[in-house]
């Protein structure tokens, strides 16, 4: 098989790092051509978006009238969540409960911001406590797996959980900081692959986890994405992307008004996020996902492409405090720097290699287009 010449989209700094990418006669790859085709004629962040999340915000209200709160919003201490947070309160006056996911790997940055906003708007905060040792042996046995997605345990905690908290309490609405102004391009799925998929949890913890799984949360999309929302009506709203959202005004907001401490990079608000996508994925698989975090920020008019190329040009991680990370990371996980060296350089696996339902979300996502439920946005 001949290797492919490198190259990089001439719009964004999407590049062929990304194996599937294509690019037309003008060198501008398909996930700058998907957004500008089918994500951006319909997403409306003017006087439309404002009179939409109006009518959503009154159905909120209403479902949640005499209850303690009206909704559930997800809180990772993240910019995204926490920007949402201030608005729903203060500009869309939801009661939302702030609900919290502590799968083990808070940073103290983002213990400090979670306490800031919660207490200055007066809210209640629930956090759910994930068994830490299922955890563990869950995330050692992605590591030992050889694969790219070892935060999956992380990501379908977090989601399984919010689900089925909504569902037990009849919460009829979950608030997401998910929004196309800084997530308009997705990672490739040989980058991320699903991390809803059960299926592939399931089988990768049974080849190589060491017990079984009692407690940890798990999830599955005909749940969440069908029953939930159809049978249940649990709708899941991404307030975000009804306005405009400008990342860099908003984290400013949040600095000034609630001494808020900034990230080095999105989703570095977890400890083991940063280790995984800063260096994990960068010196193991060669995936570099500023590239997709940059080419949103490019797309929304948030950054120049020349910014992204020189800020690109840096290493994902800290060259300073890396030593420290791989230290902390492998302490945690109660094994040694040297075993942890050794998954790194243990041969590459992909997720093709494992029991998938990568066939369903395929179909699924093609349905949801084609009704228009998804906008867009090529994995």
């Amino acid at each position: 098989m001949t290797e492919r010449e490198y190259q990089v989209c001439s719009t964004c700094v999407m590049d062929t790092t990304d194996s599937n990418i294509s690019f037309d006669e003008n060198g501008v790859c398909d996930h700058c051509n998907t957004f500008f085709r089918d994500i951006k004629p319909k997403w409306h962040t003017d006087e439309r978006g404002e009179k939409e999340i109006k009518e959503i915000v009154k159905k909120i209200k209403k479902k949640g009238k005499g209850k303690d709160f009206d909704c559930i919003m997800g809180m990772s201490g993240g910019i995204d969540s926490s920007y949402l947070l201030y608005l729903a309160v203060k500009k869309l006056g939801l009661r939302p409960l702030v609900f919290h996911v502590d799968a083990g790997w808070n940073s103290q940055e983002a213990v400090n911001n979670i306490e800031k906003m919660v207490d200055k708007l007066g809210l209640d905060l629930y956090t759910e406590v994930i068994d830490w040792e299922e955890m563990k042996d869950l995330q050692l046995a992605y590591f030992k797996a050889g694969v790219s997605n070892i935060d999956t345990p992380q990501d379908h905690s977090f989601f399984a959980t919010m689900y089925k908290f909504a569902n037990e309490h009849n919460v009829k609405y979950i608030l997401t900081g998910g929004n196309y102004s800084t997530e308009c391009v997705r990672n490739p799925l040989e980058w991320m692959y699903y991390q809803s998929d059960s299926i592939q949890l399931k089988d990768i913890y049974k080849k190589y986890g060491s017990a079984k799984l009692k407690n940890f949360p798990i999830t599955n999309i005909l749940w969440h994405k069908v029953y939930l929302p159809y049978v249940k009506g649990i709708k899941l709203i991404r307030p975000l992307d009804f306005m405009e959202y400008d990342k860099e005004a908003a984290t400013q907001f949040l600095v000034n008004e609630f001494g808020y401490q900034r990230y080095p990079q999105k989703h570095f608000e977890s400890r083991f996020t940063r280790f995984y996508e800063s260096y994990w994925l960068t010196e193991k698989f060669g995936y570099d996902t500023r590239k997709v975090q940059y080419s949103s920020l490019i797309l929304t008019d948030q950054m120049t492409r020349e910014e992204a190329l020189k800020k690109l040009e840096s290493p994902a991680y800290n060259p300073d405090t890396i030593k420290d990370d791989f230290e902390y990371i492998a302490t945690k996980l109660g094994i040694t720097v040297e075993e942890l060296q050794g998954y790194m350089d243990q041969p590459n696996r992909s997720n093709k290699e494992f029991k998938s339902q990568e066939s369903i979300y395929s179909i699924g996502a093609k349905v949801m287009r084609l009704v228009g439920l998804e906008k867009g946005g090529k994995r």
